[in-house]
């Protein structure tokens, strides 16, 4: 009998190190900071790197937010009457960032009202990115291929890129904080050996994610790797979408695991919600967040999917309007972002050929507003 309880758990062993096969040990470079050069800890437990180019300032009030590791800017920063909102501008057939766009392309509309775009910039900054795994004693292909998903991301990271890595089952488990050497990311990802239990509370491990997160200054994002179920959290999914629009600076990509067993068998709804209810909420995440949500069913699928998000998170447009609605009454604002013409018609696209191409644009779908300051 344990035989046959050890045999899926060593095969994932096996699997798990042919994730990484492709990827050779590698020294970190002279300007990569060692473990021991991590920072303070943050309010919510996330280490940050120290900055040694100026004199620590003094202690700020507990409400004031870690600087953010990658020094960059809000996704969406809202200090009304000003918003600043990220946009991506994909190609559908091959997900390239769409260059060369100006404020007239873009059209805001803020609970149904236009608004006026006063300001448009491009950035190319480096990443802000927790990976959030599912590591639980369920099925050895959804293992397997959360496994596999995490290696393929990591070889998609970049010398400034900082990350930190988290698991959950039955609670989170914070693997690494954020950093940017690559061999302690690698590290921490190989140490996910045998899963313990077979909980996946997945609404408190993003709840208490993006709670960390806001005490994080800049844009942050989470590449969230799981099945998508969620078997006996103490939130609500209502709660976790609450929590979502409360943190308008967090990025969402969702990633579902499982996908050629769900191919083969179908929504089989193995413990708690079913498979194609936990891709639904998946894409919710990510749809809200301005993120994106993928269901690859071959391994060969991953790298493509990784060079999406990519293309994504490191070109961004930069909009700033001044919204209609003055108020800060702490009321969530419905966006949505349009690409027009000169004459404010929807903007057609079109190839060296002279073939219409569609595209995607890729924006929060709203913000809640500050409550006055008393």
């Amino acid at each position: 009998m344990m035989k046959r309880v050890l045999l899926p758990f060593m095969m994932v062993l096996m699997l798990s190190a042919g994730a990484w096969a492709q990827e050779p040990a590698q020294k970190p470079a002279s300007t990569t900071p060692s473990t021991d050069d991590a920072g303070p800890q943050s309010p919510g437990g996330l280490d940050l790197p120290k900055k040694t180019e100026e004199p620590p300032p003094p202690p700020a009030p507990a409400t004031d937010k870690t600087a953010n590791p990658g020094g960059t800017p809000y996704s969406l920063r809202v200090d009304v009457p000003i918003v600043n909102l990220d946009v991506s501008v994909l190609l559908d057939k091959n997900h390239q960032f769409v260059p060369g766009l100006k404020e007239g392309n873009f059209l805001v509309v803020e609970d149904g009202v236009e608004q006026q775009v006063t300001s448009l910039r491009v950035t190319k900054v480096p990443i802000t990115v927790v990976m959030l795994l599912e590591f639980a004693s369920t099925s050895w292909p959804f293992l397997v291929d959360m496994e596999n998903a995490s290696a393929s991301f990591f070889r998609t990271l970049q010398p400034d890129d900082y990350v930190a890595v988290e698991t959950y089952d039955m609670k989170s488990h914070i693997l690494c904080d954020f950093t940017n050497n690559r061999d302690v990311i690698r590290q921490s990802l190989q140490s996910m050996m045998i899963p313990g239990f077979s909980e996946t509370n997945e609404y408190d491990a993003l709840y208490e994610t993006l709670d960390r997160l806001s005490r994080v200054e800049g844009r942050k994002y989470i590449i969230l790797i799981s099945s998508g179920r969620d078997t006996m959290s103490r939130l609500t999914l209502d709660k976790m979408l609450a929590k979502i629009k409360a943190t308008p600076d967090v990025t969402i990509f969702t990633v579902s695991t499982g996908g050629f067993v769900r191919e083969v068998r179908g929504d089989n709804g193995m413990r708690g919600i079913g498979l194609l209810q936990a891709d639904n909420e998946m894409n919710t995440f990510a749809t809200m967040t301005g993120g994106m949500h993928f269901k690859p069913i071959f391994q060969g699928e991953l790298p493509d999917l990784f060079g999406q998000i990519n293309e994504s998170i490191r070109n961004q447009y930069v909009l700033t309007y001044r919204p209609t609605n003055k108020a800060n009454d702490g009321s969530y604002r419905k966006v949505k972002v349009y690409l027009v013409d000169n004459e404010g018609k929807p903007l057609k696209m079109q190839d060296e050929k002279g073939k219409p191409v569609k595209y995607s644009v890729i924006a929060r779908d709203g913000y809640k507003a500050k409550l006055p300051v008393e």
